[in-house]
Order: structure tokens, then sequence, then C-alpha cells
């Protein structure tokens, strides 16, 4: 159920609602809006009475909630939400560019990056420190001291850090270091870690899914924001299927599926949903075009010698270069939605 407050609610109203809420053995969730605050009610097992709430002062309206998923839902929260990553914000007018290499290698590396993604106007560098590989004798990162590199590249070059988490472990280490956890494609449904990071204050990444549908991909943020953290990002990092000309298949048509269901920020990661360099471009601006509100690239300074997805990476000059044509290409679609905005 989703309790819709009147524009002119007051806190001490809405705080009267929550409390109602916890009286009942609930979970209230408070979700600020630009007009209006709603509130969400999970841990129910069945229909929640909307006589407790329908003549409350400063209660507009108690909505039955028909979706498997409730906070993520635009009926929660009709207007967009912006998530406030560092000091830089993902969901808002600008196009967020987040960008590194795979994995961080050594500190070398990783601030040769770091310089040509904070030169080109990026505000949030990518890099990973834990690695889940397919094969057990593959290159598994360099847990926390690779942590200490990204956290060095966030104080020499002043950008925000997104980074991995596999585990609880990992998750407070990240906590510690970045400024965003990142959960990865193959952690989409791990009930238990989504359940961990919830309860933590980063903003948390969340990429689809190898095979996720639409549905499993919103209840897997829906299991973070029902623990109370709810500044998630969603992420179409490509999804397995019968094709062999790329390593995934990059499904840019969730992207406005997702926007019309629910109001979190979608991006895309075209590195990962093609794994070939030459895919990257075209598809990061097709990206773009369809509406996501930012993207994350990989970046190396020689591909050739990456220890991971070298393949998919792109060299520093074709980074800019994309950089310079995205941002064209949300220059161009920005005024169209503003005239929209207006005319609704």
């Amino acid at each position: 159920m989703l309790i819709v407050m009147k524009p002119t609610a007051t806190q001490s109203e809405i705080d009267r609602v929550m409390e109602i809420v916890e009286t009942l053995g609930f979970r209230p969730h408070a979700m600020p809006g630009a007009s209006r605050t709603a509130i969400g009610i999970t841990g129910n097992k069945g229909a929640v009475d909307r006589a407790h709430f329908e003549n409350l002062p400063g209660v507009a309206d108690a909505i039955r909630v028909t979706k498997p998923y409730k906070l993520v839902s635009k009926d929660l929260r009709p207007e967009r939400s912006v998530i406030k990553v560092g000091d830089s914000e993902i969901g808002g007018e600008k196009l967020a560019m987040i960008a590194g290499p795979c994995a961080v290698e050594s500190p070398e590396q990783v601030f040769q990056v770091a310089e040509v993604v904070a030169g080109s106007g990026a505000k949030f560098f990518r890099g990973g420190a834990f690695k889940p590989r397919t094969s057990p004798y593959a290159f598994q990162g360099k847990g926390e001291d690779g942590l200490k590199v990204l956290a060095e590249v966030r104080d020499q070059f002043g950008l925000n850090i997104v980074t991995e988490a596999m585990d609880e472990h990992g998750v407070d280490l990240v906590e510690k270091y970045g400024d965003c956890i990142q959960i990865g494609a193959r952690n989409m449904q791990n009930f238990s870690l989504l359940k961990y990071v919830g309860q933590t204050r980063k903003p948390i990444l969340l990429k689809r899914g190898l095979s996720a549908t639409l549905d499993e991909f919103l209840l897997a943020a829906e299991y973070v924001m029902s623990e109370g953290n709810y500044d998630v990002i969603l992420c179409e990092r490509g999804v397995r299927s019968f094709g062999t000309h790329a390593r995934n298949t990059l499904d840019l048509s969730i992207v406005p599926a997702l926007h019309k269901l629910s109001h979190l920020p979608v991006i895309v990661d075209p590195s990962h949903g093609t794994g070939r360099n030459y895919m990257v471009d075209p598809l990061a601006r097709a990206a773009v075009a369809v509406g996501a509100d930012g993207l994350i690239i990989e970046v190396h300074p020689c591909p050739e010698e990456a220890l991971c997805d070298g393949a998919q990476a792109l060299l520093p000059g074709q980074f800019i270069e994309l950089f310079e044509q995205v941002q064209a290409i949300r220059n161009v679609l920005q005024p169209a939605e503003e005239t929209v905005a207006l005319q609704v």
C-alpha cells in the first residue's frame, strides 16, 4: 500500500502516519517528492486496511499496489529520482559518465587513466578491486590494496569512486574507501547481499543479471530499498542470448521500459554489454539516444596487456572522442525533454 500525503502535509503529520504503520507491525518508507511525500508500506503479508489512514490529517489517499514491487515504482514517486554520489549526481540533467579500467592493476595504470577521465570532464571513476571471474585461476583483483589506490584517485583527481563488492566483507571495505557500491550481474539475485547493502548508506549501482527479466531486475532493487537504502542506480549490461557476434546482447529496449515503470535512474554498460572494443562507441551513442541517464565505460592505456577484459576497453583517446559524442547527443535531446515536461 502507498499512503499519499497532501502537498500541505506537515512533518508531524507524516511522522504520525509512519508511527501507525509501525504500530501495525509493518515498515514505513517515506519518499519525499517535488510536490508531496508518499509513504510505502512493506512487511505486510496481505492487504492493509485503508481505513487506518484515510481520515488521518495530511493524508490525501491510500492506494493498494498490485505490482510485486512497491518502492521502485512510479506509483510511489512519479518524478525521477536523482542519486547523489559523492559530490555529483546520477539521474539529473547532466549525463553521468563513469569510466576507468576493468581492474586495478597498478597505481601507475590507474593514475594514467584517471588523469584522462578527469580531464574529459567526467565525474566518476570505475575500477575493480574485487573481480568475480569464471575461472578460479584468473586474476581476482587486488582487494583492499586496490581500494586504497582508488581512494588516492579520489583525493588527487576529485573523481567519485564506483567499485564492486562481492560479499559482506567487501561491502564494508568499499563503504570505507569508495563512493558507490556496485553489485555485479552475478550477484543481482544474491538476496542476502542485497539486504546487506540495503542497510548501508552508500549509493548502490545494481547491474542486471545475466538472464534477468525486467521484473526480476526491479525486484532485486526492491530488496535493497526495502532495507532502507533508497539510493539505487540500475545498470543494463547485456544478457545471455544465442548470439555469438558479441559477448552479451545489449538490451537497450529495457531503458525506456524501466523509465516507464520506475523512478530510479538507468545507466548502460556497453563495454560488458558487447565485449568488443569496436562496438562500444555506437552502442554508447544509442544508449544515450534512448534515454540512458549515464554510461559506464572501460578505459585502459594498453588493452593488449590488461589482466582482464582488454578486448572491450577503449584507449584514452577513444574515450575522449566518445565522451564528446555522447555529450552532443545528450545536448540535442535535453531541450526536447524540457519542452515535453513544460507541455505536460
